[in-house]
């Protein structure tokens, strides 16, 4: 999910498009640009996480438990990241869904789907499964992740997944690769801009498949 969507997110329940305007909402979430914020404000309604009042302009999020009751939880494939260096744009694009049994996963609000490009947290366990190249990172925005958390991290606009290590007393924050191969760890410090969208809670495996 693009920084921007998130943090309209976290205003959501506060806006009224008719009250606010586009450019206030702008100036809360640090976006200049009134197109680009009506962008963010659609591709959020398409989505499934908003709901746009037509009439009076009010802004609502979409809790996840308002979704229909079954055995599969549908959930938001948001594009992909690196899982090598930084360099695939976090611009949101939604894929379409992905369902995933319940008994494979907790149903629970703010989750996302992410493809991971890359090998580089080959060698990263999450709930037993490492993230290959192909696979489905399943990542909980709603939590900002801690040290040693394995987190969906934008920089500089760009996402990456990768082990965040704080170091407080130094004011480092480390983005480090867990890999059979060798890539270099990534050192921000606190007062930079990065926004962590999320935590990873579960890896779905990328389908092998044999036509012989």
């Amino acid at each position: 999910m693009h920084y921007i969507q998130q943090k309209i997110l976290n205003f959501a329940d506060n806006l009224n498009l008719q009250r606010d305007g586009l450019r206030q909402i702008g100036r809360l979430v640090g976006e200049p640009h009134p197109f680009k914020v009506s962008y963010h404000l659609k591709k959020l309604e398409e989505a499934g996480f908003i709901k746009i009042d037509k009439k009076t302009g009010v802004i609502k999020r979409i809790k996840n438990e308002q979704q229909p009751k079954g055995l599969l939880v549908a959930i938001p494939v948001l594009g992909q990241a690196n899982c090598g260096d930084p360099k695939i744009f976090a611009e949101e694009n939604l894929e379409g869904y992905i369902k995933v049994s319940k008994k494979i996963i907790n149903s629970e609000e703010g989750l996302i789907a992410i493809r991971a490009s890359g090998n580089s947290m080959n060698k990263a366990i999450i709930n037993g499964t490492n993230i290959e190249d192909g696979d489905y990172a399943i990542i909980n925005t709603k939590k900002q992740g801690k040290s040693n958390d394995y987190v969906l991290a934008i920089i500089d606009n760009v996402a990456t997944i990768k082990k965040m290590i704080v170091d407080k007393k130094n004011k480092v924050i480390s983005l480090i690769s867990e890999s059979t191969e060798n890539h270099p760890t990534i050192f921000i410090h606190e007062d930079d801009k990065l926004l962590i969208n999320g935590v990873v809670k579960y890896v779905i495996k990328r389908p092998i498949v044999s036509w012989s």
